[in-house]
């Protein structure tokens, strides 16, 4: 019997541990760090940016290649109209061979002077894969910022859910003191009536900062790549973050670290290479040959009566192309116009850069100080509410004073979130103008 006992405890503790739900929900409470990396690894986005990546390292080695000598093989098979004839240089007498005639040929080549072109194009290719390098580094930039953003919406969705309850229960409050009053003749009608409309309107207020959390949840889902169904908890607070960088110091770590200023930067060495494989034209290409052959009539390519069986070659080759109508010539102009193109374009994103951060900063500044503006106002609106709530029950103050009070307290958690909100937004905005994968935004 003790056995059985201990048989069935064991059962229940592995059915407890293993249950998929149980498992789930442990591992489905996730914060801002935990979202965010969560992010990073399962977006699909990145992934496609992740394979281009790998691609583009595929190409690098595909023009290192390019530096090595070529290996070619050819073996053919020819049916002649007639037998070819000759004479035997043994014995002098004219002879006819076969009609068959077999034959194999193996080519090295090596490239040995190109006018810069290999080299030019290998150069560009590692270009190239530090340009999807640093496009990988801006996506992840991207997604953590967005993923950072409708996370604080959805906190201050959540306060919103929380005030809006707030106001409904201290209107619905409110609407008893006013109907007690009213049967007992102390209250008009109409201050009944004011009061179950803004229950109403209360309760449609909840309901669409209900609605406001369930699509905020949703669009987190569809970050984080989340299964339909899947139950997630996200939890986390609009708690004051400290940022105490300066302006200039912003500045520098955004010129230092943005990822599109480095892809810029890529764009003129990659279009410099371009230039430099046009030109390439311009110069005479060298190469090197070496070329060994087998013939027969048979497949064999053992020889025939008139051929020998085997033979070498080794060659060298210039070639130079002297004259085209200007088709290269213009071709490198064109290359240089694109050159000046992108280095304007370059020039304009530092601009474009310096000005973002400083935009950022101001907003952190702004928002900081609507902050201490907001909770000094909640708080005198929380005193006002008090006020006229008291004033109302003591039958001195009106209807109306209770309704304005509540409506302005309101309004002021609103105002307190929103600042709050607006912030910790701010915040992740300048990490990532600054190119900082700042996932918790903690101080820096």
């Amino acid at each position: 019997m003790r056995l059985l006992n201990l048989i069935a405890v064991f059962a229940v503790l592995c059915l407890f541990l293993f249950m998929p739900g149980a498992k789930a929900q442990a591992e489905s409470a996730l914060d801002l760090e935990k979202a965010v990396r969560l992010g990073l690894e399962r977006n699909q986005s990145l992934q496609a940016v992740r394979e281009a990546l790998l691609g583009s390292e595929y190409g690098v080695k595909s023009a290192r290649g390019a530096f090595g000598p070529t290996l070619k093989s050819t073996y053919t098979y020819t049916r002649l109209d007639e037998r070819p004839s000759g004479m035997d240089p043994a014995t002098g007498r004219r002879i006819k061979d076969s009609r068959d005639m077999w034959s194999f040929n193996l080519n090295v080549q090596q490239p040995i002077f190109t006018g810069y072109r290999i080299l030019s194009s290998y150069e560009k290719a590692r270009l190239g894969n530090e340009m999807v390098n640093s496009q990988l580094t801006k996506a992840e930039l991207d997604l953590i910022l967005e993923i950072q953003r409708t996370f604080m919406d959805l906190l201050a969705a959540r306060e919103s859910v929380r005030v809006a309850n707030d106001s409904l229960t201290r209107l619905k409050s409110h609407l008893n003191v006013s109907q007690s009053f009213y049967d007992v003749g102390l209250a008009p009608k109409l201050d009944v009536l004011q009061a179950q409309v803004d229950v109403a309107q209360a309760e449609q207020d909840l309901i669409s900062a209900e609605n406001a959390v369930d699509n905020l949840e949703a669009k987190l889902d569809m970050l984080l790549f989340i299964p339909l169904g899947q139950n997630t908890k996200y939890q986390g607070e609009l708690i004051y973050i400290p940022f105490e960088l300066e302006l200039e110091e912003c500045r520098e770590l955004a010129l230092a670290n943005r990822p599109d200023i480095f892809m810029a930067d890529k764009s003129v060495q990659m279009a410099l290479k371009d230039e430099r494989i046009t030109a390439s034209s311009f110069y005479p290409s060298l190469g090197a040959n070496f070329d060994y052959y087998r013939r027969g009539d048979s497949p064999a390519v053992s020889g025939s009566k008139l051929q020998d069986r085997d033979e070498w070659r080794a060659s060298l080759r210039m070639e130079w192309t002297l004259f085209e109508w200007g088709r290269t010539y213009y071709a490198y102009k064109q290359d240089g116009q694109k050159i000046r193109e992108l280095m304007a374009e370059y020039e304009s994103l530092i601009r474009n850069v310096a000005f973002e951060v400083k935009v950022g900063y101001l907003q952190i500044s702004e928002s900081r100080k609507r902050i201490m503006v907001a909770r000094q106002a909640l708080e005198e609106a929380r005193e006002s509410y008090r006020m006229a709530q008291a004033r109302y029950e003591a039958q001195v103050g009106t209807n109306t004073d209770v309704l304005d009070a509540q409506a302005k307290l309101s309004g002021a958690e609103a105002n307190l979130i929103s600042a709050n909100a607006d912030y910790l937004k701010a915040l992740a905005s300048i990490y990532n103008a600054m190119g900082q994968k700042n996932i918790a935004l903690g101080s820096f």
